[in-house]
């Protein structure tokens, strides 16, 4: 039995999703560089080039995350799952030169003994902002959640740094608000801050996309898992190895199991197909299983 397609996914509903987020980084770049501008918010202005930014940033992610739910072909059997991984890599990138670029913006800005108090009016834009970023933040990650793809938290991270750092600056602004011209410049240092939660995330989307490129370990619940379900069968004497790694959405995953020495070669064959129809049928998400049976050895591991 060859191995099935890559996992099903609402690619239609993603998609969708992938497109209404584009628009609404477009929109709210226009709404932060023309409020940033008139009202003398230049933590606004910055975030909203970085948002523009982000735009680029999104359409490799998207077009990174379908490419890699193509299915196998001649030049790639195993599929094109690690297309995922690569776009999750650079996104993660991404996220670092944003907090880097963001910060180096503030710094500029804090030495800037011309600064001026914002207007009042960029407040409840920045608010928009953060409402608007973290209901995107939410549903890219429960997309990112549910399949492990390290692509999606990238993007996810991506729309909650935005939604960081208009919060720092809103935060920022108020104070500058409420303190006059002596604390002009705190919505940069809150952006300042934020920076370091951005890069801190971007840190970490990288090191999982990583592990997921150089077929690290799959968490080991789900592997005792696959173990538990293989050694129900009764002929199954026993698990010796269970290996899994990940590609994408999908996990790939080779078994060798002890059995009867006596055993034909032709109920062996009908037990490895029926090990691997069972849990194929029981993970979705799992693309090929390939069983290895071995003579029964006698003894446990201790």
């Amino acid at each position: 039995m060859p191995g099935k397609a890559p996992s099903e996914f609402p690619s239609s509903g993603l998609l969708q999703l992938g497109i209404g987020t584009l628009c609404l980084n477009l929109i709210l770049v226009i709404i932060k560089l023309t409020t940033g501008h008139m009202g003398n918010s230049q933590a606004l202005i910055a975030d909203g080039l970085e948002s523009a930014s982000d735009i680029i940033v999104s359409l490799v992610t998207w077009g990174g995350f379908m490419l890699s739910l193509r299915p196998p072909d001649k030049n790639h059997p195993f599929g094109h799952g690690k297309i995922e991984s690569l776009t999750g890599l650079f996104s993660g990138l991404f996220l670092i030169v944003a907090a880097l670029g963001i910060a180096a913006v503030s710094v500029r800005e804090i030495n800037d003994l011309s600064h001026e108090v914002p207007s009042w009016y960029t407040l409840p834009v920045l608010l928009l902002v953060v409402a608007a970023k973290e209901f995107v933040f939410r549903k890219i990650e429960r997309y990112s959640d549910d399949h492990k793809s390290c692509a999606l938290a990238g993007e996810a991270w991506h729309h909650r740094s935005d939604a960081i750092t208009s919060a720092a600056a809103a935060l920022g602004i108020s104070i500058a608000l409420i303190g006059g011209t002596d604390w002009a410049t705190a919505d940069d240092w809150a952006a300042l801050v934020a920076c370091v939660f951005i890069a801190f995330n971007g840190t970490r989307i990288i090191r999982l996309s990583l592990h997921d490129a150089l077929d690290g370990n799959v968490e080991t619940g789900f592997i005792e898992s696959l173990k538990g379900q293989a050694n129900q069968h009764v002929d199954v004497l026993r698990v010796e190895k269970c290996r899994v790694r990940k590609s994408g959405v999908d996990y790939f995953l080779e078994l060798h199991l002890q059995v009867d020495p006596e055993m034909s070669v032709l109920k062996g064959h009908d037990l490895g197909h029926q090990v691997k129809d069972n849990l194929m049928k029981a993970h979705a998400n799992l693309r090929d299983v390939v069983v290895h049976l071995e003579p029964y050895a006698g003894q446990h591991p201790d």
